[in-house]
């Protein structure tokens, strides 16, 4: 993503990000910033208290695509991985619900996290058939 000209991944923060907060909040950009709908903040979220994103280490985006008329889930590690505990919660709430979930690793290259992610998904076979596919063909699925 690229916020105000610059290339924004895991490693490279927002040029505004303060590592708590922003530093220009009343004059973010619409796209990524206000539009971003984090699944903590949701008011009908279904996170546990412990799923707070500093504590469990993820960032939940729910409905972030859609696959056979499913709303599918995305989860993002705050650092290398989802911690089993959150990702363990992930999984069996996606498997309740029965709703996709797309979860990623970041790939580390001499310590330092780049742009590229390892994609995992869960959910019928027919939808990670679908997700193997979109990553071969490097369908930009967010």
């Amino acid at each position: 993503m690229v916020i105000d000209g610059v290339s924004v991944y895991p490693g490279r923060p927002c040029p505004h990000s303060t590592g708590a907060g922003c530093d220009d909040y009343d004059n973010r950009p619409e796209n990524p910033c206000r539009h971003f709908d984090c699944g903590w903040r949701r008011e009908d979220s279904p996170l546990p208290d412990w799923m707070k994103p500093d504590n469990a280490r993820v960032i939940v985006i729910f409905d972030k695509l859609n696959w056979n008329h499913y709303p599918v889930d995305l989860a993002v590690p705050m650092g290398r991985k989802i911690p089993p505990r959150s990702l363990d919660w992930l999984i069996g709430y996606s498997r309740e619900k029965q709703r996709p979930l797309v979860y990623t690793e970041q790939i580390a290259n001499s310590g330092k996290f780049g742009k590229q992610q390892q994609m995992f998904g869960h959910g019928p076979p027919a939808f990670q058939q679908d997700l193997l596919r979109w990553q071969r063909e490097g369908k930009r699925l967010w």
